[in-house]
């Protein structure tokens, strides 16, 4: 191959940065129980730790600047009658948290002012709820504060139901009901969509305020849990599950439209554990990390896909992990994105991802404005129906040490979104609009045409410049001297017009009358040459040429149409071989990895080895 063609992307090289022991959270109990939970939620200022205590159940919060090993006695936040299963940080309030637990409550909580870890008194004084949120029969998996509306809380239960709280009144305004245990759940930018997944492996898409599903579509076929990500302020939501041969799956699906994921689903790995998806609206980024293994890998969403770019990968193996918002990086450092893992359910070790580049001042194009502390509704207006996407602040303020500044964000829900199938000129018979506020380059993307859309565009522009060159001879002059040479034409093309423009080998001159008209291009052109140039001496063939007629405007045409059927022809074959490479890759892969599945036959491991490595040699030169 000649060369390469590399994907333009600001974060291609961002790497993940890890941090020295002596600057973890050491010295924890995180909480051992088997739920399918994060297990730790961070915001700016503090961080939540479900705990292992005895006699009921407890989290932790440690704030953020208090780093190193933790004292041995330490407050909990302590209420609940048994285990924590999932705890929330407010969007708005950096002081408030919700708490679910196995006793089937929800408890709200407000950090106290000047709250530390270290403390002169023996006894550490734990902390009190505030608010008891009461109505679930069954424990509570998970909650999950609304993005837009202030106070608006969901609670998801082995009852089979979403509760979704006014947390001001304390009472449960609305109830989503399930068919099995919901698994995960995440809501739109604007809060008023809520995508669930859930135990009888369903993907629903809720209008959350109309109580019922706006789509159920079948979601991974594993029978292991899968997990729903909302792509920010785009109609994508990004999924992680199983495959019926347990293998993991990553999947890109159409709010408005999810009969199936877009291009299929994509096999990540054959690990076992859960991966857990994590979006960044501000780099257009999916963070996956797994459950049980130390990795973390990121994909660039672009042209309705994701793009891989890069993966962390640490020794140590995480349960749970916690992403921080925006507003709290280092801009200083071109930090993107600070995440926070469990290890060894001893410690938190935060992992920095930074964008490798020496700079002196803010990197607008690397930060665009992010989700502040004041919110789109208050929670009576949510109820009430009104919808909008929360004001923006500026990192730049926050990189100069000033107050942040608000930026108004457009609210037209899903406008940042991509179109489904968008004509050609739609775009370009909108009328203007005035400047709204920054969005990513990347949620204005229309997907890539197909193979088969250039393949009918070239088709149509051969067939109109054949026309257009037929309807120009027929005024009666030849414009076949005026057609440009193509910059590049394979020599096997060439041979092949030549072939058909100059018919047979002339041998006699009683010939040369008939084939005359057919005469190729190069000895067209040499006899016209410049008066300046020296001529050859004529011989018989030459001088019967000479008498006879010139070409003709129809024998230029019909020599111009043959060449753009060659041309057809040609990219008809190339497409064919194409699909045929394909789907042989395609053979090749599935074989390969359902050899290494069944890694447990009569085989020995040697021969099994030797028809991997075969098999993926094989797949190289397809490839290739």
């Amino acid at each position: 191959m000649a060369g390469r063609f590399v994907r333009a992307s600001k974060y291609r090289h961002v790497f993940g940065r890890s941090t020295k022991k002596e600057q973890c959270y050491d010295n924890l109990r995180i909480s051992k129980n088997a739920w399918d939970t994060n297990l730790i939620k961070a915001n700016p200022e503090y961080i939540s730790v479900n705990w292992e205590s005895s006699g009921g159940g407890a989290f932790a919060v440690i704030p953020i600047n208090e780093r190193g090993r933790l004292p041995e006695q330490m407050p909990l936040f302590r209420g609940h009658t048994a285990a924590v299963l999932d705890t929330d940080w407010s969007p708005f309030n950096d002081s408030l948290i919700s708490s679910g637990s196995d006793d089937g409550k929800v408890f709200i909580w407000r950090v106290p002012e000047g709250f530390t870890l270290y403390t002169d008194a023996e006894e550490p004084t734990d902390v009190e709820p505030i608010a008891r949120l009461t109505g679930h029969s069954r424990k509570v998996g998970h909650v999950l504060f609304n993005p837009a509306a202030e106070n608006v809380l969901a609670s998801s239960s082995g009852d089979y139901t979403v509760k979704l709280w006014d947390v001001e009144s304390g009472a449960s305004k609305l109830s989503l009901k399930h068919k099995d245990i919901v698994q995960s759940m995440s809501w739109s930018a604007d809060g008023s969509l809520l995508v669930t997944t859930n135990r009888d492996k369903k993907l629903r898409i809720w209008d959350a305020r109309q109580e019922k599903p706006a789509h159920e579509v079948p979601g991974h076929a594993g029978a292991k849990n899968s997990r729903a990500v909302w792509m920010g302020e785009h109609d994508r939501i990004a999924t992680t599950g199983f495959s019926r041969m347990s293998d993991r799956q990553l999947g890109l699906w159409d709010a408005r439209a999810p009969k199936e994921p877009i291009g299929g689903f994509t096999i990540l790995d054959s690990i076992s554990g859960v991966c857990m998806p994590f979006w960044d609206d501000g780099t257009q980024c999916l963070y996956l990390a797994g459950k049980g293994d130390g990795n973390i890998r990121y994909y660039e969403y672009e042209n309705d896909k994701f793009e891989y770019l890069s993966e962390y990968k640490s020794a140590d193996p995480q349960r749970g992990i916690a992403f921080m918002p925006k507003r709290g990086v280092n801009v200083h450092e071109n930090e993107v994105l600070r995440c926070f893992k469990t290890v060894n359910d001893a410690f938190i070790e935060p992992i920095s991802f930074i964008v490798p580049r020496r700079a002196e001042v803010f990197q607008s194009d690397i930060y665009p404005p992010t989700t502040g502390l004041k919110p789109a509704a208050s929670s009576t207006e949510w109820f009430n129906g009104k919808t909008g996407l929360p004001p923006k602040i500026s990192l730049e303020s926050i990189y100069e040490g000033t107050e942040p500044t608000e930026i108004p964000s457009d609210n037209k829900p899903s406008s940042s979104a991509p179109p489904v199938s968008p004509p050609a000129t739609k775009t370009e018979a909108e009328p203007p609009k005035p400047a709204p506020a920054p969005v990513s380059v990347a949620a204005q993307r229309v997907p890539s045409p197909s193979m088969k859309e250039n393949k009918a565009s070239i088709a149509s522009m051969a067939s109109k410049f054949a026309d257009k060159e037929e309807a120009e001879s027929s005024d009666g002059e030849s414009s076949f001297e005026e057609i440009p040479k193509p910059t590049e034409r394979p020599a096997v093309i060439a041979a092949r017009f030549e072939e058909k423009t100059r018919g047979p080998e002339i041998t006699k001159a009683s010939d040369a009358k008939s084939t005359a008209p057919m005469e190729s291009p190069r000895s067209i052109t040499s006899s016209h040459a410049e008066p300046g140039a020296p001529k050859a001496a004529p011989t018989s063939t030459q001088d019967t040429l000479a008498s006879a007629p010139g070409p003709t405007p129809s024998g230029a045409a019909e020599g111009i149409k043959g060449y753009l059927t060659d041309i057809k022809s040609m990219l008809e074959q190339q497409n064919r071989t194409m699909t045929d490479q394909l789907d042989q890759i395609m053979h090749l892969t599935q074989e390969v990895n359902t050899l290494k599945a069944k890694m447990g036959d009569q085989r020995s491991t040697r021969e099994k080895d030797e028809r991997i490595r075969q098999l993926e040699l094989e797949l190289e030169e397809a490839r290739s």
